[in-house]
């Protein structure tokens, strides 16, 4: 007879507590779909209850496109979004492999002070930037919500934890075939580092397509505005808020983003725990 062998009741524990923290992650975005998809007189009911009596999904995801140019604030947000990321790439990537495989004068003291720079909430610089903005007359622009943050002392640690763990050998063999140190970053070191890139982007994006205390500073056209700050429009001062195409809006802001994941979950992964390995 074969033997039934039981879980070890910490494995139990364990599975138990990602259950819970899973579900409490969760619960407000099964919340936030439920209200996109019930009429008015259900949303302040008392008695509580995720699908709707009356389904008003198509009413309110249609006024949630129509009050407001949603779809014009997510081409912004993809907008900005994109140029963020690619402008960081092109930052953090030689950044990092010089505090990787390049021996220099003060390289430890420039890491050091990118690590204290991940501790600095980018709030702090707000006012300074905001000035500077000014002062260069990029207010109101997309250059205002792409180039504040261009260089991610995130992304160059990062890639530099995935550099380490490009053996050397790589490099010196570039190096001999007449590879400049920028084709080794291009060529070689890019390429091999794809799975960091992708998890690098992965909070890229979510960081700044959710973004909303630098955009109400440093734009006020609507043209211009990205997804969280489109979603105030529908906030009405005299009759309160809009709550089932607020929640609709609110959907069809972190759908891609949700998908985007779950697409790439592997590589994220992945990025995040070769980095880690050395």
């Amino acid at each position: 007879m074969m033997t039934r062998i039981f879980p070890a009741p910490a494995a139990i524990l364990r599975h138990a507590a990602l259950l819970v923290t899973a579900a409490l992650i969760l619960a407000p975005f099964v919340w936030m779909v439920s209200l996109s998809i019930k009429p008015p007189g259900e949303i302040f009911r008392a008695s509580f209850s995720l699908w709707p009596e009356q389904f008003y999904g198509i009413e309110n995801y249609t006024n949630a496109i129509t009050q407001a140019p949603l779809l014009r604030y997510m081409l912004n947000g993809v907008i900005v979004c994109a140029s963020i990321l690619a402008l960081q790439i092109a930052v953090c990537s030689p950044a990092a492999y010089a505090l990787a495989k390049i021996e220099f004068a003060g390289r430890d003291l420039l890491f050091a002070v990118i690590l204290i720079a991940l501790l600095l909430p980018h709030e702090v610089l707000a006012l300074p930037l905001f000035i500077l903005g000014a002062k260069i007359g990029i207010l109101n622009t997309y250059a205002a919500l792409i180039f504040p943050y261009v260089v991610s002392p995130f992304g160059i640690f990062l890639f530099r934890q995935f550099f380490k763990t490009i053996p050397d050998d790589v490099v010196h063999a570039a190096r001999l075939d007449g590879y400049s140190e920028i084709e080794i970053v291009w060529k070689i070191m890019i390429p091999m580092a794809l799975p960091a890139i992708i998890a690098f982007g992965i909070f890229s994006v979510v960081s700044h397509w959710n973004s909303l205390f630098w955009p109400l500073i440093a734009v006020q056209s609507h043209d211009l505005m990205p997804p969280p700050l489109g979603i105030l429009m529908f906030k009405n001062e005299e009759a309160g808020n809009d709550y089932g195409p607020l929640m609709a809006a609110a959907t069809v802001v972190v759908a891609p983003l949700v998908i985007a994941f779950l697409l790439a979950q592997r590589w994220f992964v992945e990025g995040l725990s070769s980095g880690a390995i050395k």
